[in-house]
């Protein structure tokens, strides 16, 4: 019986090193992954209520996002899933924000972040010293 059981782990073991193994170097999965997921998911479910040719919409819509979200888990552009996903999150964020107000700086796009109800206000780019000015 014990023979069994060490086979069993044995076989576990190795398959958990080739799934380690086969990671190395990919990208995996990240905030924006379970977002594209959760909303797959709930389209799916959606579809389930819907007729017949409404669901089919959905439901090919739910089996895209999540293809979508196994392409970017299974990248090995590590670096352009970092700046996606860090993209997502700073877009959160901003909704998150209710204190301050976000502008994109006219000459080089950097965001800047400013005070809201401060009215008009002269806004100095802190990446290239531009000066505009915009309503809070």
């Amino acid at each position: 019986m014990k023979k069994s059981g060490n086979w069993l782990r044995n076989l576990w073991e190795k398959f958990h090193a080739w799934i380690r193994r086969f990671m190395d170097g990919r990208y995996g999965m990240d905030k924006l992954n379970f977002t594209i997921l959760w909303i797959s998911v709930a389209l799916a479910v959606i579809a389930i209520f819907l007729p017949r040719l409404v669901s089919l919409i959905f439901t090919v819509l739910a089996y895209i996002l999540m293809g979508w979200a196994i392409f970017r888990a299974l990248s090995t552009n590590t670096y352009r899933r970092y700046r996606e996903n860090r993209r997502y999150l700073m877009l959160i964020d901003r909704f998150k924000d209710r204190e301050h107000k976000y502008f994109d700086c006219p000459k080089c796009r950097q965001p800047v972040r400013v005070p809201r109800g401060k009215g008009k206000i002269a806004i100095t780019c802190p990446k290239c010293k531009e000066r505009f000015v915009r309503k809070t």
